[in-house]
């Protein structure tokens, strides 16, 4: 089993910026593509948000949030890292971490077989 416990979330002004955090723990071995979804208030969960391959080979992001957020992973460490810049209103949401046991399809929920509790990024004016 693999654990993911999110940090790093809060409250922040528009146009700010937060990392959150996401550490692996357990059987870490059969982890290759981690990625953040996040669910926005009112909305649906697990809106694709970015995902990085094994290894950080490859990264991918949502429209919305290209240019703006970066994802990185230390795999020493068993953590990812999602850097949001020029943060905006419709920004606020539960980000959820996850962790896929391939690198193919990491946009998609449903590769997805570990997830975090998720952590609360606030954006105010």
């Amino acid at each position: 089993q693999v654990r993911l416990v999110e940090s790093g979330g809060g409250p922040v002004q528009a146009g700010g910026s937060l990392r959150v955090s996401c550490t692996a723990s357990g059987h870490t071995f059969i982890i290759q593509g981690m990625g953040w979804f996040r669910q926005a208030p009112g909305k649906e969960r697990d809106e694709f948000v970015a995902a990085v391959s094994s290894r950080g080979g490859a990264t991918y992001y949502a429209d919305s949030v290209r240019g703006r957020f970066t994802i990185s992973r230390d795999d020493v460490g068993n953590t990812v890292y999602l850097q949001m810049n020029s943060l905006k209103l419709e920004d606020t949401a539960a980000y959820y971490c996850a962790a896929s046991g391939s690198s193919i399809g990491l946009a998609n929920r449903d590769r997805y077989r570990y997830w975090g509790q998720g952590t609360q990024v606030t954006v105010s004016q």
